[in-house]
């Protein structure tokens, strides 16, 4: 559906993540090296962030990546421009 392109996945309840998706039943996606995003800086939200990525890399919070992940809940599935794909990969990983 998304062939193998990196999409914005935002979620009713899970949050919003930066992923691949592989399947997408209902409001269930399966996501490959997908990544939560939990803060960002430099859009406004999830639209310009799949057209644009983030102006402030440093000052993000995005989790690790993971292989595979399933979540339930999706309200949106944004694909990624190149650009903001990159953008978005780039961001160092956030954790304790």
């Amino acid at each position: 559906m998304y062939e193998n392109q990196f999409c914005v996945v935002r979620t009713d309840r899970a949050g919003v993540f930066f992923a691949k998706v592989d399947k997408l039943e209902g409001s269930t996606a399966q996501l490959r090296d997908a990544r939560r995003l939990w803060r960002w800086y430099g859009a406004t939200e999830c639209l310009q962030l799949a057209q644009e990525g983030v102006k402030q890399p440093d000052e993000c919070m995005f989790t690790l990546t993971v292989p595979t992940l399933t979540v339930l809940g999706v309200i949106e599935v944004i694909p990624c421009t190149e650009a903001a794909a990159k953008s978005l990969a780039g961001v160092k990983t956030w954790k304790m």
